[in-house]
């Protein structure tokens, strides 16, 4: 098997995890939730741990969420620049735009794992028994899926231009 192939099962095989995670992150925070309404509606009490659990769920779904929006290249991004620019001009704004937000995300990443590493040295009180520093793992880890995402965009970028440049030359010497 070459190296592409491995690189594209990889990117199937992450692509299906994470869209599987989401979605039973987000079945559990709809049971979870209507659990907690129906237990304090009816008795007036309900899970105490319920709570602080669908915090994290939502952090790990909105960071997840960041991930796919990042794959599927439809992230937020104000690009008044590229918007007005001729169109031969924005292949080259969209490799600076990306090469800047990875970057960015690469920095988070580093961020993120000092983060967690005084998570494991100060940490708060566990959450069923898991340690805070392990509930807060998704920001290293999508982090580090953002920028390698990003890094995959740079290198269509590049593509894109080098096709670009190639279809020129042909253009211009005939």
């Amino acid at each position: 098997m070459n190296p592409r192939q491995v690189a594209r099962q990889t990117l199937t095989f992450e692509k299906r995890l994470i869209d599987t995670l989401l979605c039973l992150l987000l079945v559990a925070m709809v049971v979870l939730a209507c659990l907690q309404i129906g237990l304090r509606t009816f008795f007036s009490g309900g899970l105490l741990w319920a709570d602080p659990l669908l915090r994290y769920l939502v952090l790990w779904c909105g960071m997840l969420g960041a991930v796919v929006a990042t794959r599927e290249n439809k992230h937020i991004a104000i690009d008044v620049i590229g918007y007005l620019a001729p169109e031969q001009v924005k292949p080259w704004i969209e490799l600076v735009i990306d090469l800047f937000s990875s970057l960015v995300a690469a920095l988070l990443t580093w961020a993120a794992i000092i983060f967690v590493r005084n998570e494991m040295l100060f940490g708060n009180s566990p959450l069923l028994t898991i340690p805070s520093w392990c509930w807060n793992l998704i920001f290293p880890t999508a982090f580090f899926l953002i920028t390698i995402h990003f890094l995959l965009a740079i290198a269509a970028d590049i593509r894109t231009l080098a096709s670009l440049l190639r279809g020129s030359e042909t253009g211009s010497g005939s």
